[in-house]
C-alpha cells in the first residue's frame, strides 16, 4: 500500500469517527483530495486508494492534471479571475469559490456560450479576515437573489476557509456560522435553486465542519503529506 493509500485510510476514519459522532451517514461526506503542488505520481496513488475527487486552486494546473487525469472529478477551490474563467467552465466538477456577483455573472455568460450549466458554491467570509477572499453574510443574499436571472448557473451551497488555529474548537462558530446561513438561505425558497452543499473543512479542523454539517472536506496535506 503507498503512502498515499495509507493516508487517505485515516482520513477516511477520520470522516467516518466524526459523522458517527453526530448520528451522520459518512457516505454522504465527500472528500476532496487538495493537490495543489502534488504531481502526476501522487494523484495516481490518491486514484488507486479510491479518491474520486480532487481539487486544485490554480487554473493552470487545474487544466494540466484535468487533462492527465479526465476521469475523476475535479473541483476548483482557488481564486478564480473571470479572465480565466473560460478554462475552468464545463470542466469543473464544482466551482467552490465565487466571491462576487460580478464573477458569477461572467461563468454564467461563458457557460451559456458553451451550451452548459455550471455548478458553483458562494464563496462566505465568515471570519471577515482581510487576507482571505469572499463575500459578507448579506452580500450572499444578493448574490444568491442575482443567480435567479443567471440561467447557466447552478448554486449549490456555501464555502467558507476558517482562520488557521491549534485548536479546533475555537473556530467551530465559523462552521456553526455558515450553516446558519446556508439554512436561512435554504428557508427563503429561492425559485429554482437546491441548496445542498457545505464545503469547509481541512485537514487541521475536519472533525469540527462534519460535526456543524460539512458536506464537502477539503483535504490536502493529510493525504498528501507535507
Amino acid at each position: 500500500m503507498s503512502q498515499v493509500a495509507e493516508r487517505y485510510d485515516a482520513v477516511r476514519r477520520r470522516v467516518c469517527d466524526a459523522a458517527d459522532a453526530v448520528g451522520r451517514d459518512a457516505d454522504d461526506i465527500v472528500i476532496v483530495a487538495v493537490a495543489k503542488t502534488v504531481g502526476p505520481p501522487e494523484v495516481r496513488d490518491a486514484i488507486a486508494a479510491g479518491v474520486t475527487d480532487f481539487g486544485e486552486n490554480r487554473v493552470q494546473e487545474f487544466v494540466a492534471k484535468r487533462g492527465l487525469f479526465p476521469d475523476v472529478r475535479w473541483h476548483f477551490i482557488g481564486t478564480l479571475q473571470t479572465n480565466k474563467v473560460q478554462h475552468v467552465v464545463g470542466k469543473a466538477h464544482l466551482i467552490h469559490s465565487v466571491d462576487s456577483a460580478h464573477l458569477l455573472e461572467r461563468i454564467d455568460r461563458v457557460a451559456s456560450a458553451m451550451g452548459v450549466v455550471q455548478p458553483v458554491l458562494l464563496q462566505v467570509n465568515v471570519a471577515h479576515e482581510a487576507s482571505k477572499h469572499g463575500m459578507t453574510p448579506d452580500e450572499a443574499v444578493d448574490v444568491l437573489t442575482r443567480s435567479l436571472e443567471l440561467p447557466a448557473v447552478d448554486v449549490r451551497g456555501l464555502m467558507t476557509i476558517a482562520p488557521f488555529a491549534s485548536r479546533a474548537e475555537s473556530i467551530r462558530w465559523v462552521f456553526r456560522d455558515l450553516r446558519g446561513l446556508f439554512e436561512s438561505l435554504a428557508a427563503m425558497r429561492f425559485n429554482g435553486v437546491e441548496m445542498t452543499e457545505l464545503s469547509m473543512g481541512m485537514t487541521n479542523d475536519l472533525e469540527v465542519a462534519i460535526e456543524e454539517g460539512a458536506t464537502i472536506v477539503r483535504i490536502g496535506r493529510a493525504i498528501f503529506g507535507r
